[in-house]
């Protein structure tokens, strides 16, 4: 594998089919991908995984603010090989000490398990989130969401 990591300002569009692997509708990534810096990894020229990070509270707030990734998706092929952890590094790489990442997932145990592995810890839930803001119900390793479960991982 030939790795690389480049921040997309423009066309993000253009990888709506790896965005929609880790969010199930257009409509809900558009509310963020415009507003958030996103990352991609390519193997050579191929694009295998993706993450959006969106800075927490207002805009004039951005230097040294929390911030959240809204999206983190790995091409199928390209799964269990560290490139998901790869991408969280990469963020957290980028943030300045002190700052808080937060990740926000649904409550299945194997996603769950992912991001404590990778250093987060739980910070809260958010009820009913995935039927208030979806408009079909989401099934994620045979569960249906309803919660948003927050993970927080502070940078050192």
């Amino acid at each position: 594998m030939e790795l690389s990591i480049h921040r997309v300002a423009e066309g993000k569009k253009s990888y709506m089919p790896l965005l929609l692997m880790a969010d199930e509708e257009e409509d809900m990534i558009d509310r963020y991908i415009g507003v958030g810096d996103m990352y991609v990894m390519h193997d050579g020229e191929r694009p295998v995984a993706v993450a959006v990070v969106v800075t927490c509270g207002a805009p004039e707030e951005a230097e040294g603010a929390d911030v959240e990734i809204k999206n983190l998706a790995v091409a199928p092929e390209y799964r269990r090989k560290g490139l998901g952890r790869m991408m969280i590094e990469h963020v957290c790489a980028l943030s300045p000490k002190g700052v808080s990442v937060f990740v926000g997932t649904g409550e299945t145990p194997e996603t769950m398990d992912f991001y404590q592995k990778c250093g987060f810890v739980y910070s809260h839930r958010v009820k009913d989130f995935f039927i208030e803001n979806y408009t079909k119900p989401i099934v994620d390793h045979g569960i249906l969401l309803r919660d948003m479960i927050y993970f927080v991982r502070r940078v050192l």
